[in-house]
């Protein structure tokens, strides 16, 4: 017994120490990445429209984009599918049933170019051109009564969209004034 526990604690003792002698250090990895691969991936889109790319598009052309990569999650008009609503609810939120869609709570319309842009459509995020992502957010501010129907939007019209809860979504006292601690 003593040989087996003798032999068992030395094994671990082994394993412990290559594991710590033999394992690589972060700086063994990868390389900087250049400039133009982080370009790649700095996409994020600001409440303020900042870091809103080039482009425009029209709730018309969105109406066809939306219908293609869209509809078939959301359903038609943004309802009824089998994903998130995003029309409609307006009016609904105090009420016993809130009904959250873009129309109803995003407090940015910029946050939704920015998710669309970064996460859709579902099976193939990041795939849709600007043009075509700032027609799909033309089109579902539409649907939501927020744009006329023949609505063009680009980095400029964008952020001036004022969303229906714009001023709905106010932080708790103990998160409104948030430092970096770094």
């Amino acid at each position: 017994m003593e040989v087996s526990a003798m032999f068992s604690r030395s094994t671990v003792a082994f394993v412990i120490f290559a594991s710590a002698a033999f394992s690589a250090r972060a700086y063994d990895f990868g390389r900087p990445a250049a400039p133009e691969e982080i370009k790649l991936w700095d996409i994020d889109v600001h409440p303020d429209g900042k870091g809103l790319p080039p482009g425009s598009g029209s709730a018309v052309s969105g109406k066809t984009v939306f219908e293609e990569n869209c509809a078939a999650c959301h359903g038609p008009g943004g309802q009824n599918g089998i994903k998130d609503r995003l029309a409609g609810g307006q009016r609904t939120l105090a009420s016993d049933h809130p009904i959250k869609t873009v129309g109803s709570y995003w407090p940015y319309a910029t946050t939704l170019f920015d998710y669309i842009h970064r996460a859709m459509p579902y099976q193939a995020p990041g795939s849709l051109s600007d043009d075509d992502t700032y027609s799909v957010v033309a089109y579902i501010l539409s649907l939501n009564g927020i744009l006329p129907t023949d609505a063009k939007l680009d980095k400029e019209t964008l952020p001036k969209v004022k969303m229906p809860n714009r001023d709905g979504l106010i932080p708790e006292p103990e998160f409104r004034n948030i430092t970096n601690s770094r």
